[in-house]
């Protein structure tokens, strides 16, 4: 997969229960990257549950196969997940 060819997107609302919306086929509540559109932190769930929050600049690309983004510690703004498939 190359970086930026990316075939789908959706707006992330953060919530601390709800994961991604489901997108393709193959692990679809799973994005491949998240835009920031406003900088701050970004605190990512990944597939096995565990948290990790980023720190972010405005206009970054975070390329992690995430399944949510937490509210919670959460202070970027307009992110959306990117999707390859």
């Amino acid at each position: 997969m190359t970086a930026g060819n990316y075939t789908g997107a959706k707006a992330i609302v953060p919530s601390d229960a709800n994961d991604l919306a489901a997108y393709g086929a193959a692990n679809a509540n799973l994005c491949d990257a998240i835009y920031v559109g406003g900088a701050g932190v970004v605190a990512v769930v990944f597939q096995d549950g565990t948290v990790v929050n980023f720190t972010c600049v405005a206009g970054e690309v975070l390329p992690v196969r995430a399944r949510r983004v937490n509210a919670t510690n959460t202070t970027a703004t307009l992110m959306v997940a990117l999707y390859y498939a």
